[in-house]
Parts: structure tokens; C-alpha cells; sequence
């Protein structure tokens, strides 16, 4: 890699936090201790007002920025817009990213070993929600001295942050979400039921009992990802990208193996995947995700946001069909009907859902204005 740049955070590391007492999550069930892993990048001050709690999307983790050596060739998930001069600007804010409750990455999840068995969890993980992460991130930050937070996610980062602006109102005084939804469309569950049913179909899934096994539920695991990944592109990304173009040649096979373009790209994205995730995890962080619904559980999503205390900026990409803009619009008229404070904006993109991790540049004029306008009191 080139390194250091002049706008980077450099080399980071991630660290852990262990909570020692049990957690009641949304289940009934009481849960601990559990380990957290996060990193932070700038300075906390004297006031500790300056946070900012970043929340990651669906399989990502805590390396949100920077480096973790010298060696490495790529840089955390959201490394274009967290750093000095940037829109989650390191000089002025203490910026902090940790992994979800239930993740492989650090975070206790079912990989984790079990203490009172000495092996992983696999199944015997308790089922989790949303709530329940936000739950375990509040332990942390208020671990680390944090007295006042704004708190930014895309996709399911955007539904912890919403969470967090509700559960935590009194601490919340900013909240960005970025290509997220209040719960799920049916279309949206259903997704994430064909890759929960994938990982379960595969041989070597062994009842979610794996991790000594010579085999893995891989070939599971990896179409669970390459149907997710289709939902994160959008029509016209796909054509751009791939079109109807063969795999290095011009005509078809005429059998069963990889013909076009597109089915090699899905099947490069499914194995690299299982190289990095835990195929349990998957299976536990799509429910919860599927469970999350504010309207269900506050009466309305008005009366949801009647007790949150904070400014929010809502944004949408026009290609996102998975999180498309009307979701967005109907998290901000639900704000307005709550006498909120709230800005919305509509991106043109062509890169679909996973746009939030790519127009950096748009999102950060848009970020870096909404802090500034907090800063000065407006």
C-alpha cells in the first residue's frame, strides 16, 4: 500500500472490552459475560462530547478506517470517510467502530467459545436483535467515558442507530442514516430466509456443530452471500458491469458450468466471503435484522421518534431497491410528524445499495455540513 497518507488515520489497531455482568437481551434470556472488539481514531476531550459511534452494515466489522500494518493492501470498510479532514473528521471527533454482538470478528458470536462447555457455541447462541447489539454498545461506550454521542450507520448500521436514538435519547444528540429502513419489506425477509436456508441445506452444516470438523458449510455460506450481493447491486450496475457477456469467450458452453460474466463475479464474491465470515453468524445477524421493527414496536414509528431528543440526516440512493428512497422518506415524515428535527436528502447513483459505501465524496460534502450546522448551534 501507499502509506502513510496525509489523510488517513494510519496504522490502527482493534482492541477488546469484556462485559463481565449478563446482558437481558429482547429473548428473555440472560447473556454473558461477552467479549467487544472496536477501534477508535482521534481524541476524546474533557467535555467527552465529541464521539461518534460508527455502526457497521450487515458483515462488516470494527477495522472502520486506517491500516492494521504496513503490509496491508486494503483499508477499513468506511476508510474514505473517516480520518482527518474527512467527513467523520478525526481531528475534531472521537471516532468509534466495534463489532456487532453475534459477529466472527472480534465480538462474541457463536464461534466464540462457550464457557461452560470449552467449545463454540454454534447453536446454542442465544437468538439476538438489534436492540440487544445496542445494548452491548452502550456497555462499551459508556466504558469509555463517553458522555455525549452522534451515531451514523448505513443498511443495518442505519437500524442500530436508529435504536440508539431512541433507547439512549438523553445521550443521543445526532443521528445520520444512510440507505436504511424502520423494518424490512416481506421481499427483504424473504432474501434473507433463501440464505439462511443455503447455509442449513448444506451437508456440512452439522447442525451449526462445524468448527473442529474438516469440512465447513462453505458452498452454503457462499450463495447465502451471492444472493445478499445481488440485492446490494441494482439493474443497471449489474449491466454496466457484466451485461449478457460471456466468460472469456463468445459463445456458450452449452452445460452447466459458468457461462457469463455475472455468474463468475457472484461466485468470486460467495468464496471470498467464506473466507472472512462465520456461517452461524450469518444465520444470527440476518434474523435480527429481520426481527427489527419500530413501528411493531412502539405503536407507530411516529410514536417511536416522540422520544428521541436528537437532529437527524436521512439519505437514499436512487438505485437502492433494497433500502429504496421511500423507506427513507417514510423514517423522515414520521420525524416531522413528531415535531423532529430532520434533513433528507436523495442521491443519484448508479451503484445500487452498496452506494453508501462508495459515493464517498457526495456523502461527505452532505455529513461534513449537518456536523457543522450541530457545531454551531443552529
Amino acid at each position: 500500500m501507499v502509506y502513510p497518507k496525509a489523510d488517513s488515520v494510519g496504522i490502527t489497531r482493534t482492541k477488546y472490552f469484556t462485559i463481565q455482568d449478563r446482558i437481558l437481551l429482547e429473548s428473555g434470556r440472560e447473556f454473558g459475560p461477552l467479549q467487544v472488539a472496536y477501534e477508535t481514531y482521534g481524541t476524546l476531550n474533557d467535555k467527552k462530547d465529541n464521539a461518534i459511534l460508527l455502526l457497521h452494515a450487515l458483515t462488516g466489522d470494527a477495522h472502520a478506517a486506517g491500516y492494521h500494518s504496513e503490509e496491508d493492501k486494503k483499508p477499513g470498510w468506511w476508510d474514505d470517510m473517516v480520518g482527518p479532514g474527512k467527513a467523520f473528521d478525526t481531528n475534531k471527533y472521537f471516532v468509534i467502530s466495534s463489532n456487532m454482538l453475534g459477529g466472527c470478528s472480534g465480538t462474541t458470536g457463536p464461534c466464540s467459545i462457550n464457557p461452560e462447555t470449552g467449545r463454540p457455541y454454534g447453536l446454542d447462541f442465544p437468538v439476538i436483535t438489534i436492540e440487544d447489539a445496542v445494548k452491548v454498545q452502550k456497555k462499551l461506550i459508556d466504558f469509555l467515558g463517553v458522555k455525549r454521542l452522534i451515531v451514523a450507520g448505513g443498511s443495518m448500521g442505519g437500524m442500530q442507530a436508529l435504536e440508539w436514538s431512541i433507547a439512549h435519547a438523553d445521550m443521543v444528540e445526532a443521528v445520520i442514516i444512510i440507505a436504511s429502513t424502520s423494518r424490512l419489506t416481506a421481499q427483504g425477509i424473504a432474501f434473507n430466509a433463501v440464505g439462511r436456508n443455503a447455509i442449513l441445506s448444506d451437508p456440512d452444516f452439522n447442525n451449526g456443530d462445524y468448527y473442529d470438523k474438516e469440512k465447513q458449510p462453505e458452498r452454503g455460506l457462499a450463495i447465502a452471500r451471492m444472493v445478499g450481493h445481488i440485492t446490494y447491486l441494482c439493474e443497471e450496475s449489474m449491466h454496466n458491469k457484466f451485461g449478457r457477456r460471456f466468460q472469456d469467450k463468445d459463445k456458450p458452453n452449452f452445460d452447466f458450468n459458468i457461462d457469463f460474466q455475472v455468474e463468475s463475479y457472484l461466485e468470486h464474491q460467495g468464496q471470498v466471503f467464506v473466507d472472512r465470515f462465520d456461517a452461524n453468524s450469518y444465520l444470527y445477524i440476518t434474523k435480527a435484522v429481520d426481527y427489527f421493527d419500530l413501528a411493531q414496536k412502539h405503536g407507530s414509528l411516529k410514536q417511536a421518534f416522540e422520544k428521541t431528543k436528537a437532529r437527524f440526516l436521512v439519505m437514499s440512493f436512487t438505485t437502492d431497491w433494497l433500502f429504496p428512497t421511500s423507506q427513507s422518506k417514510e423514517i423522515v415524515q414520521a420525524l416531522i410528524k413528531a415535531g423532529k428535527d430532520v434533513s433528507f436528502c436523495e442521491i443519484e447513483s448508479p451503484c445500487g445499495h452498496d452506494a453508501f459505501l462508495l459515493e464517498f465524496e457526495t456523502q461527505t460534502k452532505i455529513v461534513k455540513s449537518f456536523l457543522a450546522k450541530g457545531a454551531q448551534g443552529e
